[in-house]
């Protein structure tokens, strides 16, 4: 090789080096649009999860509190930082105040084109929420019922339960459940936890169930003597953990979840018990024992691969009974609490990885086909 031809070679490789950091981070951003995008926003012991598939179009379950607009200040966040103009569609799963408190702030944020509920159905004390939410949605409101979709473009969201009803077939994979036989069953919880607007979320082989609310009795519905909804890979944990009144060990145990994230506060929902709720007995015969500490019964759970917090619960502590500290995205009390979140970016062909917006930790997962 001459002299010139050397230099030019030379040239080009050094070019080459210089270009390689920028075309990699091109190529990122290419796969990152094509992937299905998850940000559980820290509503300390609320719910606020918002979806915004490959298309672009966006889907917010839930709004949190309605405290000094501080839910509604950290959702609009998150919408901006995933690049929203406004929020597409808007699921409020049922009236209670940290599920629909921060709706009316939000709404003088941020555009939200429809909203999604369970209906007038309502008990008296959470009225003012109803009519509260009825006043922001206007015409634009739509009752849903099980079997229903939410036409999220990009992505298949269904509606599984709602007002008082779940759907009667079963889908993704569902069939008999033989945890059922002697499974622990509990009373019913007050109405607005029986009537939730849940969803199950399907992007290529990965999905996502959030049931809000619902509680155990529903979930054995769900669950028994046939899985409904089938196995999962990835489970938003009801009542934000507080595994007293719901996680029914035979519905997490049909739908078999590889990873979990418990939105939780510093003081709700992981970490709390209840010893006056108690199983009731199966024809005159207590039900088979179960593990009663939220975390562990999720954490021996066959095939599960992680749990993510959003808070480290102040409730109990005992480093046993909370996952790794690097999965959990905020660790203070309430008032120096920075809100951190926890994402997801799922790709078309399953796998998925989660990413703890604190410390910038993440860890890869393959849906389960």
């Amino acid at each position: 090789m001459n002299r010139a031809m050397k230099l030019f070679t030379g040239a080009a490789l050094g070019l080459a080096g210089v270009l390689a950091p920028a075309s990699v981070a091109s190529a990122l951003a290419q796969s990152n649009a094509q992937n299905l995008q998850i940000y559980w926003i820290d509503v300390e012991g609320g719910a606020a999860t918002l979806i915004v598939s490959p298309s672009g179009e966006s889907l917010l379950l839930d709004t949190g509190f309605p405290d000094a607009d501080r839910d509604a200040k950290r959702i609009y966040a998150a919408a901006q930082k995933a690049g929203l103009k406004q929020i597409d569609y808007l699921v409020v799963s049922h009236w209670h105040r940290d599920h629909e408190g921060g709706l009316a702030a939000l709404a003088k944020m941020i555009p939200i084109g429809r909203f999604f509920d369970h209906g007038d159905g309502v008990e008296a004390v959470d009225k003012a929420r109803l009519d509260d939410y009825k006043a922001v949605a206007g015409s634009k409101r739509t009752i849903v019922k099980p079997g229903d979709k939410i036409p999220l473009k990009g992505a298949d969201v269904l509606v599984v339960s709602s007002e008082f009803t779940l759907i009667d077939h079963p889908v993704n994979g569902g069939g008999p459940n033989p945890l059922c036989a002697d499974a622990a069953q509990m009373a019913p919880a007050a109405p607005e936890n029986q009537r939730m607007v849940g969803v199950l979320v399907t992007f290529g082989a990965f999905t996502f169930l959030d049931l809000a609310d619902l509680d155990w009795n529903k979930e054995m519905e769900l669950g028994c003597p046939i899985n409904k909804v089938g196995r999962v890979s990835l489970y938003q944990t009801s009542r934000h953990g507080s595994f007293d009144g719901a996680g029914a060990p035979a519905f997490l145990g049909a739908i078999s979840p590889q990873v979990i994230v418990v939105n939780n506060g510093p003081r709700k929902g992981l970490g709390q018990s209840d010893d006056r709720v108690k199983p009731l007995e199966i024809q005159g015969k207590p039900a088979a024992p179960y593990e009663k500490n939220a975390y562990l019964r999720m954490a021996k759970l066959p095939g599960i691969e992680g749990i993510w917090q959003g808070h480290l619960s102040l409730l109990d502590k005992d480093p046993s009974h909370n996952t790794s500290p690097d999965m959990i995205a905020n660790f203070e009390e309430t008032a120096e609490c920075q809100g951190n979140l926890i994402t997801a970016s799922v790709a078309p062909e399953g796998k998925f990885t989660l990413t703890n917006g604190r410390n910038g930790f993440s860890k890869t997962y393959v849906a389960r086909r």
